[in-house]
Formats: structure tokens, C-alpha cells, sequence
């Protein structure tokens, strides 16, 4: 395994660990013991090598699929990525309630989880996208040019939107 790929590959754990809101010692309680915070925090450092069957265990404890622990594999990063989903909350603002009010309680519910109350701009994910077209009773694509038409997400969105949709 190259270095540059461990270190990318203990990166995606670092990230995986931390948005499950463990520490390296925590990691260690959590698992009675079977993951050494010291060992994990070697992997994540790419110091040390991690076996395909151990990286498997690691995903079973962290509860996520595999291959989200695998680094990307375009060589270099040579493909660009899709542009994220950003709602522009101030334009959210001026549409009619009877129109955005779904989409404002839930920018409002996502602001409240991540303690993100600058008001200006969200990041939403793709699933939160899906999520809104289930509210909306429409498809991801046909909500995506909606809230276009309505400002509240660039046009690039669509790049990100039709990406998605094909893997």
C-alpha cells in the first residue's frame, strides 16, 4: 500500500470516526477493547498498514459499507467532483410559505443539528435532497429545477443532481 494512499485511507477513517463523535479512546471503549485507540490511531495516520479483513471489521463497527472507507478511485483526483447542493437561505426567505414552508422547516431542523446559524447558505446532501422529494411528492431532478426556479439553488445544482443519479 502506497503512503499516499494509506494516509488518504486513514483519512476517510479519521472522518468516519469523528462524525460518529468518538475519540481514539472511545473507539477503544466502545469496542470493549477489540480496537486499541493506538492501532486505530496509527491506521489513521498511515503509519501503519490495515488488512483488507481488518478494514471489514472496522466497517462493521463503524456501521458503514466498505467501500466508504476506500479513498476515491479516480487516479489523482482527475475527475471533477459534482458541485455540492447549496441552498441560498436569504432567497429561501422571499418565497411564498405556502410554496417553501416544507423546505424552511427542514433548512431549520438541519441548522438546529449542526449549530449552523449563519443564515446566509446550507449544505444539503444528496439523501437530504431525496428526503425533500419524498415531502414534495416529486422526483430529485424535478424538486432540484423547482428550487432553481425558485433561487434557492444554483444551476450548477443540476451537475450534482444528474451525477448522483447515474451511479
Amino acid at each position: 500500500m502506497s503512503s499516499e494512499y494509506a494516509k488518504q485511507l486513514g483519512a476517510k477513517l479519521r472522518a468516519i470516526r469523528t462524525q460518529q463523535g468518538l475519540s481514539l479512546h472511545g473507539v477503544e471503549e466502545k469496542s470493549q477493547g477489540r480496537w486499541k485507540a493506538v492501532v486505530v490511531g496509527s491506521y489513521e495516520r498511515g503509519d501503519r498498514a490495515v488488512t483488507v479483513q481488518r478494514l471489514a471489521e472496522l466497517a462493521d463497527f463503524y456501521g458503514v459499507p466498505v467501500q466508504e472507507l476506500l479513498p476515491g478511485t479516480t487516479p489523482g483526483g482527475a475527475a471533477e467532483p459534482p458541485p455540492k447542493l447549496v441552498l441560498d437561505l436569504e432567497r429561501l426567505a422571499t418565497v411564498p410559505a405556502e410554496k417553501a414552508g416544507p423546505l424552511q422547516r427542514y433548512a431549520a431542523t438541519i441548522q438546529s443539528q449542526r449549530g449552523d446559524y449563519n443564515g446566509k447558505v446550507l449544505s444539503i446532501r444528496q439523501d437530504d435532497l431525496r428526503t425533500l422529494a419524498v415531502i414534495y411528492d416529486q422526483s430529485p431532478s424535478v424538486l432540484t429545477e423547482q428550487l432553481i426556479s425558485w433561487g434557492v439553488l444554483d444551476a450548477d445544482a443540476r451537475r450534482a443532481v444528474a451525477a448522483h443519479e447515474e451511479s
